[in-house]
C-alpha cells in the first residue's frame, strides 16, 4: 500500500525539518523521510546560529524532530532512492514502501569529498576544517595550513588572516605558475607562506595536529588545516524528476525561484539541495520560505478546484 500525504520531505537535517514545522504549524500533512546523514555530523558544534551558536549538530536536529512532532509531522528513518511524477509525486524508499504527495521538497544536502591526504578524514570537523566562519574563531591565533587543490585555495588562504596571522599555504596539487600575479601580491602583503610541493599526510601526535608532511620529508609545524572539500550535490531524485540544472565552480545545482521552487511544479529544494553556502542558519531560512510557500499552494488550488465545480 502507498500512503497518501499533502507533502514529502526528504532529508531531515536543517532546510528539512524547518519546512516540515511550517507546514505543520499550517495543519498539513507531511512526512519526512530521513535518512540520518547530516553533513555537518562530524562538527562538534555549529556556530553563527543567533541563540543556538555552539549548539552540537545532533542536539539541534533532535530538537527540531522534537518541535515537528508536536504538530503531526511524521517523519520516517528510511532513505528516498526513486521518484516519479503523474501529477502528484511517488517516492520509492530503500525499504520498499512508497509514499505519495502533492508536493515534494527535496532537502538531501551534499556531501563534502575530502583530499586523499593520510589524516584529513581523520581530522575533519575538529583541527582540520573548510569554513572560516564555522571554526574560525574556534582555531584562531593557532598555526594555520592552507591545503590547495584548485587555485581557488588561494582565496581560502587570504581570507583566514583575518583569525590568525600565521597562515602557510600548502600548494599540493597546485602548480606555481598557476598563482597569478594579483595572487602573489595578495599572499605576500597578507604574509601568508607559499610552500610548493605535493602534501605526504598530516602529523598527529595526542590526539591533535602537529604538522604537515610533505613528500620529501619536510614537516611543517601546523595547528589547523583548511581544506575545500569537492561538494557533491545530492541531487538524484531532482534528475530524476526533470528538473533543470544549472552548472557551478561547485557541482549542479536545481534552478529555482526565490522561494525554492524548481522548475518542475511542485517540487522544491532546500538547504544545501538547493546551493553549495547555505550554511545551518541560511538553509533553516530556506526551509521556512518553502513551507510557507507550499501550503499557499495547496490553498489556493484546493480554493481553484472548488470554484470549479
Amino acid at each position: 500500500m502507498t500512503d497518501t500525504y499533502e507533502v514529502v520531505v526528504v532529508g531531515g537535517g536543517a532546510a528539512g525539518l524547518s519546512a516540515a514545522l511550517v507546514l505543520g504549524r499550517a495543519r498539513r500533512r507531511t512526512l519526512v523521510v530521513d535518512a540520518g546523514e547530516p553533513r555537518n555530523a562530524p562538527a562538534a558544534h555549529m556556530q553563527g546560529f543567533l541563540s543556538r551558536d555552539g549548539m552540537p549538530p545532533a542536539e539541534f536536529l533532535a530538537v527540531g524532530r522534537e518541535e515537528i512532532a508536536r504538530y503531526g509531522v511524521e517523519l520516517v528513518r528510511d532513505r528516498a532512492v526513486d521518484a516519479a511524477r503523474d501529477g502528484d509525486f511517488t517516492v520509492s524508499l530503500a525499504s520498499g514502501g512508497k509514499v505519495r504527495a502533492r508536493q515534494l521538497v527535496v532537502a538531501t544536502g551534499l556531501k563534502d569529498e575530502l583530499p586523499p591526504v593520510p589524516g584529513v578524514a581523520e581530522r575533519f570537523g575538529r583541527d582540520v576544517v573548510h569554513c572560516p566562519y564555522c571554526h574560525g574563531w574556534e582555531v584562531r591565533d593557532r598555526a594555520f595550513g592552507v591545503l590547495a587543490t584548485t587555485p581557488m585555495s588561494v582565496h581560502q588562504a587570504l581570507m583566514v588572516t583575518q583569525w590568525s596571522k600565521d597562515v602557510t599555504l600548502f600548494l599540493h596539487q597546485v602548480a606555481e605558475a598557476e598563482l597569478t600575479d594579483d595572487d602573489l601580491r595578495r599572499l605576500a602583503v597578507a604574509g601568508v607562506r607559499v610552500v610548493p610541493g605535493e602534501v605526504a599526510a598530516l602529523r598527529i601526535e595526542d590526539d591533535r595536529l602537529t604538522g604537515v608532511r610533505l613528500v620529501d620529508g619536510s614537516v611543517h609545524r601546523r595547528e589547523a588545516l583548511f581544506v575545500a572539500p569537492r561538494p557533491v550535490p545530492q541531487n538524484d531524485l531532482l534528475l530524476k524528476l526533470g528538473a533543470e540544472l544549472r552548472e557551478t565552480p561547485f557541482g549542479a545545482y536545481p534552478v529555482i525561484d526565490e522561494r525554492g521552487l524548481t522548475t518542475v511544479p511542485g517540487l522544491w529544494a532546500a538547504g544545501n539541495a538547493s546551493g553549495f553556502a547555505e550554511q545551518v542558519v541560511n538553509a533553516v531560512s530556506r526551509g521556512y520560505r518553502a513551507g510557507a510557500a507550499i501550503n499557499g499552494e495547496l490553498l489556493f488550488a484546493n480554493l481553484d478546484a472548488a470554484v470549479r465545480v
